[in-house]
């Protein structure tokens, strides 16, 4: 088997652009463009590299000039793992939020690693914004007040809700509480 290039990589990687900004599954990319129901996986994955006439017959049947697809730029910073050290503290005075993937721009998910010491909260009164969020406790204990219901929550208890729905959350016990939480839309 041929080793791979960056031009392949990069062929690959527009293709999968593309075909996710159109809002198209593989198949159903292959199918407009014509081609067999596997053409579109081997090539965004760089097992093949599609000829310019196939190329160019799989964009036209997505309306994309070859023109336009090689003239978008990639971002090569992009980054897909992070350690510890890497996760951006967003917190207050007896709260730490880690946040995942800080630097990410344009982020639909919003990740938190959430440590309350004893007696600390989110806040005096309860927020609410557009979306979702849920967590899980890791360690420790969690009040958490949803709309005027509250509930302890203990290591391996966790919550979901409408984040539209005034909410608070009270580490109530007398250790650290961790939590790990996601959120949509991000809102850092």
């Amino acid at each position: 088997m041929a080793q791979s290039t960056t031009t392949d990589f990069d062929v690959a990687r527009r293709l999968r652009m593309v075909r996710t900004v159109k809002g198209l599954s593989q198949r159903q990319m292959a199918k407009k463009a014509e081609v067999g129901s596997g053409t579109i996986s081997q090539i965004e994955s760089g097992s093949t590299q599609p000829s310019v006439a196939l190329l160019k017959k799989i964009l036209a049947g997505v309306d994309v000039s070859l023109a336009f697809f090689f003239s978008f730029e990639l971002k090569d910073n992009e980054r897909i793992f992070f350690t510890k050290d890497d996760l951006r503290d967003l917190g207050a005075p007896g709260v730490s939020y880690l946040l995942v993937a800080g630097e990410r721009t344009g982020r639909k998910l919003q990740m938190l690693i959430e440590e309350y010491e004893p007696g600390a909260d989110s806040g005096r009164t309860p927020f609410s914004h557009e979306g979702e969020e849920c967590g899980v406790i890791i360690e420790g204990s969690l009040e958490v007040t949803v709309d005027g219901q509250s509930r302890v929550l203990r290591e391996g208890d966790s919550y979901y809700f409408t984040s539209v729905l005034p909410h608070q959350f009270r580490n109530v016990g007398d250790v650290m509480c961790k939590v790990i939480s996601a959120c949509t839309p991000s809102s850092f």
